[in-house]
């Protein structure tokens, strides 16, 4: 089915999908790209339509990234004009979706943590990361070392967002997600997991990142961009910091989260 006009009603909604306010009522979110398309197709997630160009099926991957997805959801053909109004990239590929919004509760993460059987468990706290391309990064760096979920205190960038979903390269298909959660409900569910709860801060009481347990279940936070963690959330967890002996001050968050996650891997795979 083609659609050729702006006015169109699914236009307009991937449209308004750019904005939080409208994604947070609608409870979905926006998919743009072959490959994330691909990831999507391929997951468990509920996609409402799609939206794809002529020139897209004219190769054989595109051909059958629209095969794939006409077994999920409705699509819809679209000429290049309407292609780059509703892009929110600068060369779209071709391929939009609009997805329902997956997200747990926490106590439905402490279920999946039993029903997963992690004896261990490790989980990835952004305590006011805002920064979409940081969130992203942290979010598929959480995936590549096998970690149970993701929290997004209140606070932190919409998971949901363009810039950060494309960032996490597909990443966000994988793991449970909890947003809009205190700093105070995150320690009260570390406790109920038995887990230890860490923060990444510069502070004399913190342990360098080598010297922590990563063999226990733990849950990691890693705070905002300028100011770290919360003043909350610091109380309640073990401060750990990682080693710097160059001039730089600072780690970027994404970097900072890689390092600390890697050792953690290397404790628990390669002690």
């Amino acid at each position: 089915m083609l659609i050729d006009s702006a006015s169109n009603k699914k236009i307009k909604l991937m449209e308004s999908l750019r904005l939080r306010k409208h994604r947070a009522k609608e409870g979905l979110f926006r998919i743009e790209g072959v490959r994330l398309a691909e990831m999507a197709a391929a997951s468990g997630w509920a996609i409402r339509f799609g939206l794809y160009t002529a020139e897209l099926v004219e190769k054989e991957r595109g051909r059958a990234l629209v095969e794939a997805l006409q077994a999920k959801c409705p699509l819809y053909e679209i000429g290049a004009a309407l292609a780059k109004k509703v892009a929110a990239t600068d060369t779209p590929q071709g391929i939009f979706l609009v997805a329902e919004q997956q997200k747990k509760s926490l106590p439905q993460m402490a279920e999946h943590l039993q029903q997963a059987a992690a004896r261990k468990p490790l989980l990835v706290v952004l305590d006011g990361v805002q920064d979409p391309g940081n969130a992203g990064t942290i979010i598929r760096t959480a995936d590549a070392v096998g970690a149970d979920g993701v929290i997004l205190t209140k606070g932190s960038v919409d998971v949901f967002s363009d810039k950060t979903v494309r960032a996490t390269m597909g990443s966000l298909f994988h793991l449970p997600v909890v947003t809009d959660v205190s700093a105070e409900e995150v320690a009260v569910f570390a406790q109920a997991a038995g887990c230890q709860l860490l923060a990444t801060a510069l502070d004399e009481q913190a342990k360098p990142h080598f010297a922590v347990d990563f063999s226990k279940g733990s849950l990691i936070a890693f705070g905002n961009e300028g100011g770290g963690a919360s003043e909350e959330l610091l109380a309640a967890a073990e401060k750990v910091y990682i080693p710097m002996y160059g001039e730089a001050e600072s780690l970027n968050v994404g970097v900072s989260s890689a390092v600390v996650l890697y050792e953690a891997v290397r404790q628990r795979c390669f002690a």
